[in-house]
């Protein structure tokens, strides 16, 4: 009997002890915890008073080219780190390097990628058990292997090397911690990171360098001394008080007269946003989940989900210097708001001592081939629906007090030795999946691993298709109260991928860990052994130093 087995209950009771004072249960049409930060006001962070940062660029540890093309190789390390997040006092937090956000990776299309993570976490969880992580590079089709399969992990003192073939067109993606149980408290305490793949065809029509910003927006609350406030004993969500990006309280931002590029990711663990600008300027909507959007859309907010990315455009060239600029949160129903939660970031518009900014705001955008058209690869965007050989439903509720999805959980797969699936598509079939959330208390951010989805459908708006920030492909699938997405997806296996088993779960980290849940087989059910094919080993190498490129100014 696996350990997990021997612990579940224990591991859900244990947790409700774990957040400290400050918890409230908030009603908001279904339950959920949320923490007001117990800090005193000397140490109370304030809205625009710390300065933004960027997250270092990871550098490889090796680079070259083989018989089978360019690639290059990274090291990562899971370890414990000390974080200036409140005035005054220092955070704990886990991370890759220790620092939160983890570094962003950088790579051209079609370099493939080794990336070798240390788990050096040799600490107790705040719930009192051992630190297992699993990495998910979420966005990628990876083989299950290497796609962070909930039950694939490493233990503390040991190693994996993730293989990624950076097959996909463009896209932000973003790696995290994925251990089952677990994923929320290891997420939230600062696994995560962004990781930016790169083609010609985005690197034309999109800014780049300085221009080019990743924005890791999350929630947290804090304990009296500056430590992380997590509690979730309900089993239904947690959201906090305080609002970061890229691990900065409410920064602000020195901006020049020009036209940015914003990689937009919403990493905390419950809590969904509506982006919008104070001055009621649009954002451009030019990618999301999948990368480039075929049409560029302009949108005076948009609903953002837990996992989703959207990459969008601000133009600041239209504000005098010295202008300051809001990024606000007007929220979304049935999330738990604070006096300042409404707020996300400062932008400050700066004197630009180069030549004006000529860059034109696309109308379209040209996504470039797909890859593997011989086998029968089809581009996202070119999907019809009869293509499509089967069609699934796909359904999401709370059933006798664990998530469930089709009425089934995790623990249920377990229970098959991992052999049930919800579909077995072939390599390349085309399918269409009705993802259903009939429960009114909740919105559930359903992400579907290895594919890229159209919606074709949404039975909540006027036209009964998708809102229009929805262009282009998906991966994660924001389930409003009471609404139905209709998904129509490939599934392309890529470079030499003969399939296997990938899973399908609700991106609240909270209802993953609690038990929303289970997989689908692409092809053999038995291919790539998730757990087996690849299993973790001893870490045998001392800790290498990390480098990083270089960064840019301080604010920018």
């Amino acid at each position: 009997m696996s350990d997990r087995n021997l612990s579940r209950r224990d591991v859900l009771k244990g947790a409700a002890a774990v957040g400290g004072a400050g918890l409230v249960v908030a009603a908001a049409g279904g339950e959920v915890l949320a923490a007001s930060s117990k800090l005193a006001s000397k140490n109370t962070p304030q809205p625009y008073t710390s300065m933004f940062r960027r997250p270092p660029v990871l550098m490889p540890s090796e680079q070259g080219v083989d018989e089978k093309g360019p690639y290059q190789k990274y090291c990562l390390t899971q370890k414990v780190g000390r974080a200036s997040m409140v005035p005054g006092l220092t955070t704990e937090i886990a991370g890759y390097n220790g620092i939160f956000p983890g570094p962003t990776i950088s790579v051209q299309q079609g370099t493939r990628t080794e990336v070798r993570i240390a788990n050096h976490l040799n600490v107790q969880k705040l719930n009192g058990l051992p630190f297992r992580t699993v990495t998910h590079l979420h966005g990628s089709a990876s083989l299950p292997q290497y796609d962070g399969y909930a039950n694939d992990w490493t233990v503390a003192g040991n190693c994996k090397t993730y293989k990624y073939p950076n097959w996909q067109q463009a896209r932000t993606l973003w790696y995290h911690d994925h251990n089952h149980l677990s994923t929320a408290q290891n997420v939230f305490t600062g696994m995560a990171a962004q990781y930016h793949l790169h083609d010609p065809y985005e690197q034309a029509q999109l800014p780049q360098g300085e221009y080019d910003v990743p924005l890791f927006v999350s929630d947290m609350a804090f304990k009296a001394d500056g430590s992380v406030a997590f509690d979730d004993s309900d089993h239904a969500g947690f959201m906090g008080d305080t609002i970061l990006v890229n691990g900065v309280p409410w920064p602000k931002m020195r901006v020049k007269p020009r036209v940015y590029r914003f990689r937009m990711l919403a990493a905390g663990i419950s809590r969904s946003f509506r982006f919008a600008l104070s001055t009621g300027e649009p954002l451009y909507v030019v990618g999301n989940d999948a990368g480039m959007t075929p049409k560029v859309t302009a949108v005076p907010s948009y609903r953002h989900g837990v996992a989703e990315r959207y990459e969008i455009l601000i133009d600041f060239r239209k504000y005098k210097v010295g202008q300051k600029i809001e990024l606000r949160n007007l929220s979304n129903k049935n999330n738990v708001d604070f006096a300042n939660t409404g707020k996300v970031m400062q932008f400050e518009v700066v004197a630009d001592s180069g030549a004006p900014d000529p860059y034109v705001i696309p109308k379209t955008l040209d996504l470039g081939p797909q890859p593997f058209t011989n086998r029968g690869a089809i581009e996202v965007n070119k999907l019809t629906p009869d293509m499509a050989k089967v069609r699934r439903r796909v359904r999401v509720e709370r059933k006798h007090g664990l998530w469930t999805v089709n009425g089934e959980t995790w623990e249920d797969v377990e229970a098959t030795n991992f052999q049930r699936v919800l579909g077995n598509p072939k390599p390349y079939d085309v399918e269409i999946w009705d993802l259903v959330n009939e429960s009114g208390g909740w919105f559930h951010p359903l992400h579907i691993h290895l594919i890229d989805a159209q919606i074709i459908g949404r039975n909540t708006t006027p036209d009964g298709k998708a809102h229009p920030w929805e262009g282009g492909g998906k991966d994660v699938f924001y389930l409003g109260e009471n609404e139905t997405v209709t998904a129509l997806m490939q599934f392309t296996t890529g470079d030499g991928n003969d399939g296997g088993r990938y899973m399908v779960h609700c991106h609240n980290l909270v209802h993953e860990d609690n038990d929303m849940m289970i997989q689908f087989a692409v092809g053999d059910v038995n291919m790539n052994d998730p757990v087996t094919s690849d299993r973790s080993g001893a870490d045998d190498r001392d800790e290498q130093p990390s480098v990083y490129a270089p960064g840019f100014p301080l604010g920018s």
